[in-house]
C-alpha cells in the first residue's frame, strides 16, 4: 500500500508542474476567477492558482472508478471548497516519498486522491460565505466524512487533523454552485488512516508517536524552554533522538525531574543541528564537525563530532540506530545513547585524528592534563596536534614531553579565530617554574603559531573552552623563535644572519639549559625601528650595535625593573649597560638610555617570554659607547 501511494502521489505532482510551467506563457490562465457565466470545472481550468487542483481532478479521473471532471460539470448545484497550489504543495512534502501528484499512478492510489477530493465538495447546495455559521456541520460527498465551519477571526474549515484550512477566496460564483478557494487539502479521517505510514509530521509529533522516545519527550517537557514548540517549526533540522534505554543509561537512577532544568535544556539541544543531514550526505563527508544548537563557552555553539566510516557515531559515544526517519521538517536519527555537552577532553578523545594527543597527555597514567582540560570552572583555548604532526616531531631540543605539552594550552580565554589577530599570548608551558612561555599568533594567512603551525580545523567549541587543530608540534621556543615568527623583526634576523656572517648569532641565541650564555634578554628593534636609521651599518659596525641589544646570563622581565626609577642593566654581549626608565613617556612602557647616552628611545612590548630567555620590543635601535 505505502509503495502505491508512492507512486500515484509522482504523478499528480508532475501533472501539477507541467500546468504551472504553462505560467509563463501567453496563453496562461489567468489568476483571477472568471465571471459566473463558466461552470466549477471551467472556473479551476481558467484560475491559475487552481492549477494543481484541475491536476488532481484529472489524476483521479484517470481510474475507471472515477469521473469527477464531468461530475462537477454536471448541474449541481455545488459548494466547493478549493485548495490552491500552495495547498497541493504542502500536502506533498507531508507525504514520505510523493514529489509530484503524478505519484499517484495506480488506481489504487487514483482512487484515494478521489477520495481527498470529494471530501472537498457539498452536494445539492450553493452555500456562500454569508450562509457558512460557527459550529456548522457540512455533510461532504464522502460518506460519513463531515465538515466543521470555524467563524473565529476568518472563514476557517475543520477536517481530521488540527489543523484548519483558511477560505482565502470566497464566493466565487459559478453555472452549477459556488467555490471558496482554501489554503489547505482537506483530509478526512480515513486517509489519514491509509497514509499512517508515510504521512509527514513535525519532528516533535513524530517522536511522541513513537513508544520508543517516551523519555525523550518527557525530556522535552520538562526543559526550560521552548525546544517542543522549535522541532513542530520550519526547520530543517536534524535530530538526533536517543531511545528510553539511552536516557535509563543517562540518568543512573535519577528521574527527569531530578536534574537541573537548564542542564536539561542545554544537553537536549545538544541532539539539535540545524539543517538536514541524511546519514548519506554524513557518509559521503565521512568524518568532520557540525554544530549544535547547545550552548558552549562564551555562549557558541557547541561542536559535535561524527564519525562516518564505519556506521555513524557521533562525539565518538553514540551510534545511530535507526537513519534517516523523515519528519516534516528534518530528519530523525534514533541514537543509542545520550550525548552530553563534551569538554574539551571528551572532544579529543572523540576523534580519532588526536589520538595520539590523546595519548601524549595519559602516557604513564598521567592525569594531570585530563583533570585540568576537564575543570567545568575553567576556560582554555588548545591547539591540538593532529596526528600527522606527533608523527613528524622528533623533540630536537629533548625538551620535556610535558612541558611542550602545555605549550599548547592557553588559560583562561577561549580565543575563536574570529577574535585572533597578530599577538602574542601565554600558554601554561614555563621558565624556571615562574614565568609563562609566549606563544605568537600570527593571522595574515590563515592561523599561524610561532611561524610553524597552521591551524587546520578552527573553532571546535567545547564547554569549557574551543580547540585548534594543528599541523605541527609547537615545540618550546626560544628568543629566535620569536624573532623569525614575527614578521616585525624581519630586519632583526637580517642584520642577524645574512649582514653579519662571520658571527653565528641564531646558535648563540638558541642556546638553552645552561649549554650556552643563556638564558638571555634581548631588546628587539622592529623593522620600523632600523628604517629610522639612514642606512644599516657595515658587518664591523654592525656587530657590535647586535650584540649592545643582549644582556647574557639573566632573564629580566619589567617586573624586574624598578618601578618609578631608573634601572641599570647588567652589561651587553657588546660590554656596555644601558638605563631603562619606568613607566615610560609618549605611550612608551618604559624609555631606554642606550650606551651613547641617546635618549627617547621607547620600549613598546615587554616579557615576550621564551625557554632560553625574555624578549622587549623597542622602537629604535640602541647604540653603544664608541669610545
Amino acid at each position: 500500500m505505502k509503495t502505491l501511494i508512492k507512486l500515484s502521489q509522482i504523478t499528480l505532482v508532475i501533472f501539477s508542474l507541467v500546468l504551472v510551467s504553462c505560467s509563463d506563457d501567453d496563453d496562461a490562465p489567468n489568476t483571477n476567477p472568471p465571471g459566473p457565466e463558466t461552470n466549477i470545472v471551467e472556473t479551476a481550468q481558467a484560475t491559475q492558482d487552481l492549477s494543481s487542483l484541475v491536476a488532481a481532478l484529472q489524476q483521479a479521473d484517470q481510474s475507471p472508478d472515477n469521473d469527477l471532471v464531468a461530475a462537477l460539470s454536471g448541474d449541481g448545484p455545488f459548494t466547493v471548497f478549493a485548495p490552491n497550489n500552495a495547498a497541493f504543495t504542502d500536502l506533498l512534502a507531508q507525504l514520505d516519498g510523493f514529489d509530484t501528484l503524478a505519484d499517484f499512478n495506480t488506481t489504487e492510489l487514483q482512487n484515494l486522491l478521489a477520495v481527498i477530493l470529494q471530501y472537498h465538495v457539498i452536494a445539492g447546495t450553493t452555500a456562500f460565505s454569508t450562509d457558512l455559521s460557527d459550529g456548522q456541520t457540512l455533510n461532504t460527498l464522502l460518506a460519513d466524512a463531515s465538515l466543521t465551519v470555524s467563524r473565529d477571526g476568518g472563514v476557517f474549515i475543520q477536517d481530521a487533523t488540527d489543523v484548519d484550512a483558511e477560505v482565502i477566496l470566497a464566493d466565487v460564483e459559478t453555472t452549477n454552485g459556488i467555490v471558496h478557494v482554501i489554503d489547505k487539502v482537506l483530509l478526512p479521517q480515513t486517509i489519514l488512516d491509509q497514509l499512517a505510514d508515510i504521512i509527514l509530521v513535525p519532528i516533535t509529533d513524530l517522536a511522541i508517536a513513537n513508544p520508543n522516545l517516551q523519555s525523550l519527550v518527557a525530556a522535552l517537557t520538562a526543559a526550560n524552554g521552548d525546544l517542543p514548540t522549535v522541532l513542530r517549526g520550519d526547520g530543517p533540522f536534524t535530530v538526533l533522538a536517543p531511545t528510553d534505554d539511552a536516557f535509563t543509561t543517562f540518568l543512573d537512577g535519577q528521574e527527569i525531574g531530578d536534574l537541573d532544568v537548564e542542564v536539561l535544556t542545554n544537553v537536549l539541544r545538544n541532539h539539535v543541528i540545524n539543517g538536514e543531514l541524511l546519514s548519506t550526505d554524513l557518509e559521503n563527508l565521512g568524518s568532520g564537525y557540525t554544530s549544535t544548537l547547545a550552548t558552549g563557552v562564551d555562549e557558541q555553539n557547541v561542536s559535535i563530532f561524527f564519525d562516518a566510516t564505519d556506521g555513524v557515531e557521533f562525539n565518538g559515544v553514540s551510534t545511530v540506530t535507526t537513519p534517516n526517519v523523515q519528519a516534516l521538517n528534518g530528519v530523525v536519527h534514533v541514537v543509542n545513547t545520550v550525548i552530553d555537552i563534551p569538554n574539551v577532553v571528551d572532544h579529543a578523545v572523540a576523534n580519532p585524528n588526536l589520538s595520539e594527543l590523546v595519548t601524549a597527555l595519559t602516557d604513564g597514567g598521567n592525569t594531570t592534563f585530563t583533570d585540568l582540560l576537564s575543570d567545568a570552572t575553567g576556560t582554555f583555548t588548545v591547539f591540538a596536534p593532529v596526528n600527522a604532526a606527533f608523527d613528524a616531531f622528533d623533540n630536537p631540543n629533548s625538551n620535556d614531553i610535558n612541558a611542550v605539552l602545555s605549550n599548547h594550552v592557553v588559560s583562561g580565554i577561549a580565543a575563536f579565530s574570529t577574535g585572533l589577530m597578530n599577538q602574542y599570548v601565554n600558554t601554561l608551558a614555563e621558565f624556571d617554574t615562574e614565568e609563562n612561555l609566549s606563544l605568537y599568533v600570527n593571522t595574515d594567512d590563515g592561523v599561524t603559531l610561532n611561524g610553524i603551525s597552521d591551524v587546520v580545523e578552527a573553532d571546535i567549541v567545547a564547554s569549557n573552552g574551543v580547540i585548534h587543530a594543528v599541523n605541527t608540534v609547537i615545540d618550546l621556543p626560544t628568543v629566535v623563535t620569536f624573532a623569525t615568527a614575527d614578521p616585525n623583526f624581519s630586519t632583526l634576523v637580517q642584520a642577524l644572519t645574512t649582514l653579519t656572517p662571520s658571527v653565528d648569532f641564531v646558535s648563540v641565541l638558541q642556546a638553552q639549559d645552561g649549554n650556552g650564555d643563556d638564558p638571555f634578554t634581548v631588546f628587539a628593534p622592529t623593522n620600523a625601528a632600523f628604517d629610522a636609521l639612514t642606512a644599516i651599518p657595515m658587518e664591523d659596525d654592525l656587530i657590535p650595535i647586535l650584540q649592545h641589544h643582549v644582556i647574557a646570563g639573566a632573564n629580566i622581565r619589567a617586573g624586574d625593573l624598578t618601578e618609578n626609577g631608573n634601572t641599570v642593566t647588567p652589561a651587553t654581549l657588546e660590554g656596555d649597560t644601558f638605563t631603562i626608565t619606568l613607566p615610560g613617556t609618549n605611550g612608551n612602557i618604559a624609555d631606554v638610555t642606550d650606551g651613547a647616552g641617546n635618549t627617547g628611545i621607547g620600549i613598546d612590548q615587554v616579557d615576550v617570554q621564551a625557554i632560553n630567555g625574555v624578549i622587549h620590543v623597542l622602537d629604535a635601535v640602541l647604540t653603544p659607547d664608541t669610545n
